[in-house]
């Protein structure tokens, strides 16, 4: 059988990395949620930004149907330079968009 996540990278970039996120799942396993989230290192990102507004909604004591997401981009940070977690919500990284690009100088999207 065929086992292995989607990916149009050839053998030796998909082991990599597979490698990767194989870390950065362990280093989360270790020591406890990350404070900036690589989000292309997760399988199914979708079902941790629903765990995102399930525990903002419960903190909040808001009903999960009435919250939405908001996006602000640190232009000014990498993954690396954040040292602290989000206030509210988290911060991520590693996000592609297809079909536009983020222009960093007027911060919108293109």
């Amino acid at each position: 059988e065929k086992k292995g996540y989607l990916s149009l990278k050839p053998l030796s970039s998909w082991s990599k990395d597979l490698v990767d996120r194989i870390k950065f799942v362990q280093q989360w396993v270790d020591g406890g949620l990350p404070i900036v989230i690589w989000l292309s290192g997760l399988f199914f990102p979708q079902a941790f930004f629903t765990g995102t507004l399930q525990n903002f909604a419960r903190a909040q004591q808001i009903a999960i149907d009435r919250l939405g997401f908001g996006f602000t981009f640190l232009n000014d940070k990498t993954p690396e330079t954040i040292t602290e977690k989000a206030e509210k919500g988290v911060h991520t990284y590693g996000i592609y968009f297809e079909g536009c690009r983020y222009d960093r100088k007027l911060a919108r999207l293109e």
